[in-house]
């Protein structure tokens, strides 16, 4: 018997850079981060990604790109939810060692629901 195990949704903004390794990873994980990305943030409401890809990558790379996708939540439980700023300007910090565990917790593709250019 198999049973589905409960997800959150998490939403990333993106540039076009970081998308294009994800499309290589074909839409199953977030590629390594570099060395000055010591934290992987994923944020956990649509608008403060919507923020971020419309008024920061736009300005930072050309483009800007908000992804969703679901993690498992039991595995999500081990991240603290980190309010960067407002009451609703939520996120993980998940560290770039742990990425690999991460990805291998998201269940689905991950998916690009709005594009600012």
């Amino acid at each position: 018997m198999t049973s589905r195990q409960a997800t959150t949704t998490l939403w990333r903004p993106t540039g076009p850079k970081e998308l294009a390794l994800v499309r290589e990873l074909n839409w199953r994980a977030w590629p390594p981060r570099l060395p000055e990305q010591p934290i992987f943030y994923p944020v956990l409401n649509e608008d403060y990604a919507v923020r971020i890809a419309r008024d920061w990558n736009v300005k930072h790379s050309g483009a800007g790109f908000v992804t969703r996708f679901d993690v498992e939540s039991e595995f999500l439980s081990r991240y603290p939810v980190q309010q960067a700023g407002g009451r609703t300007i939520l996120e993980l910090w998940v560290p770039a060692e742990e990425l690999d565990d991460f990805n291998a917790h998201i269940v689905g593709e991950i998916q690009v629901v709005h594009e600012f250019r």
